[in-house]
């Protein structure tokens, strides 16, 4: 079969686009991007050409720049160029230059998607074997789980979904030799010989070596990434599975039984599927297995959660928003909202039967001095719990009381004149309760905010 046929067989068998599309082609004026403009030339689809010109390598920058302009002439395409100062972009953004160069084109890229005035479906990039080859070894050394050794996809299914790579069958070689058979020129970028990048000391170093000893490396590679390709499909069915039976919602926090968890088949590697959904890295899977055999309370954290023990269950939960301040209740007041909670305020001279709902603050309004102060709780707080004489640090009352620590860490109290008279949700202080001598009464209902 020859490149053509290839190319055009490759894009039906992976679905990636038809002739009705317009594709916006990446285009450096190396030997791939060219050889990637002839086939879609000779293939009879429609497509722009859009090119970077990073200004890095000074005129040869812009040598680079006026040959792939000169594509636009040979193929009948349009040519949209930008050109970007990569160097203050990387320096201002704190980035090597290869993320800042990365970050530049992908965002021009998305734009020019967006922008109807095209009317492009995909983004289609010149990655080749090769490339996939490279990719898989790079992740491997680096530490990867399954879908690292999948390599790049022919069809993006990542955050940015219209990436397409119909270039991915054909190794460099070909390409090479496709380029020579039919006359064709490109520009050579002199910095793909420079080891100090990563992926050149890969093509350029590692991979020759290794075909010493393995002539035949290259297609082996390509052989596993196809099964590694359909071993990933057969093992996120299975982690789907084993995260059905294991994970129980409640409200905004997961909860995983440490029992089940502890029984199920490679439980280490089902945890970390389940964990790296919240920000945890590879590198923080010893440490969640550790706190299964912790003492309740103990934890770790990513950007965004906290993943911790609290007796028989392991918990993800959301890291509580840092306090937006204190709230001052005036005697005016019949309603507070903080945070996603409020509270409905009431005032009666009758007294209301007593009743089991930790929800409702029933207090003497004779022994209330206004304002009251809603804040979190602190360490070295401390009231009277209804029913005891003897005070109690609120941090006691709660681990007595089984809180967890996300539940710890959204406890509220209401104080007034200094003194805490409800642990919000949890318990009035004995010393604020009602009694036969009660005249007037102040009822506080916790309610959520929706």
């Amino acid at each position: 079969m020859d490149l053509l046929n290839a190319f055009n067989h490759f894009i039906q068998s992976n679905n990636l686009f038809t002739k009705k599309d317009r594709i916006l082609v990446a285009v450096s004026g190396g030997v791939d991007s060219v050889v990637f403009c002839e086939l879609m030339k000779r293939g009879g689809y429609d497509f722009v050409i859009a090119h970077c010109n990073f200004q890095l390598r000074g005129e040869d920058s812009n040598k680079d720049e006026a040959f792939v302009k000169g594509l636009g002439g040979r193929y009948g395409a349009e040519v949209l160029v930008e050109k970007f100062d990569t160097e203050r972009y990387a320096a201002e953004n704190k980035m090597n230059i290869q993320m800042a160069a990365r970050s530049l084109r992908y965002e021009w890229f998305k734009s020019l998607l967006s922008d109807s005035e095209y009317n492009l479906k995909y983004l289609a990039t010149a990655h080749h074997a090769n490339d996939n080859i490279e990719t898989l070894l790079m992740n491997f050394f680096k530490g990867t789980g399954i879908s690292g050794l999948q390599g790049i996809h022919a069809k993006e299914s990542g955050l940015f979904k219209n990436i397409i790579r119909p270039l991915l069958f054909a190794k460099k070689e070909e390409l090479i030799s496709f380029a020579q058979e039919n006359n064709l020129v490109w520009r050579e970028d002199i910095s793909n010989e420079s080891n100090k990048y990563t992926r050149n000391y890969f093509r350029n170093e590692l991979i020759p070596s290794i075909q010493k000893v393995f002539p035949e490396v290259e297609q082996n590679l390509l052989d596993n990434l196809f099964r590694f390709s359909n071993i990933a499909v057969l093992y996120n069915h299975a982690v789907e599975q084993f995260k059905r039976k294991l994970m129980v919602k409640k409200g905004n926090e997961v909860h995983i039984p440490i029992l089940k968890l502890q029984q199920t088949p490679a439980y280490q590697t089902v945890l970390f599927e389940i964990i790296k959904a919240y920000g945890f890295t590879p590198g923080q899977i010893s440490e969640a297995v550790k706190l299964m055999h912790a003492e309740s309370g103990k934890y770790i954290e990513s950007a965004s959660h906290k993943f911790f023990r609290n007796r028989n269950w392991m918990i993800l939960s959301p890291k509580a928003p840092i306090a937006s301040g204190y709230f001052l209740i005036e005697e005016k007041d019949l309603e507070i909202i903080f945070g996603d909670n409020k509270f409905s305020i009431e005032f009666s001279q009758k007294i209301p039967p007593l009743i089991n709902d930790s929800t409702l603050a029933l207090l003497d309004l004779n022994k209330i001095i206004f304002p009251l102060l809603l804040r979190k709780w602190k360490q070295g707080d401390y009231f009277y719990p209804l029913g005891m004489n003897k005070k109690k640090k609120v941090s006691r009352f709660m681990i007595d009381n089984k809180l967890s620590m996300t539940e710890k860490e959204n406890v509220w109290v209401l104080e007034s004149d200094k003194k805490i008279i409800w642990v919000v949700g949890h318990r009035i202080d004995n010393r604020f309760k009602l009694t036969e001598k009660t005249k007037s009464v102040l009822q506080i209902k916790y309610l959520s905010a929706e």
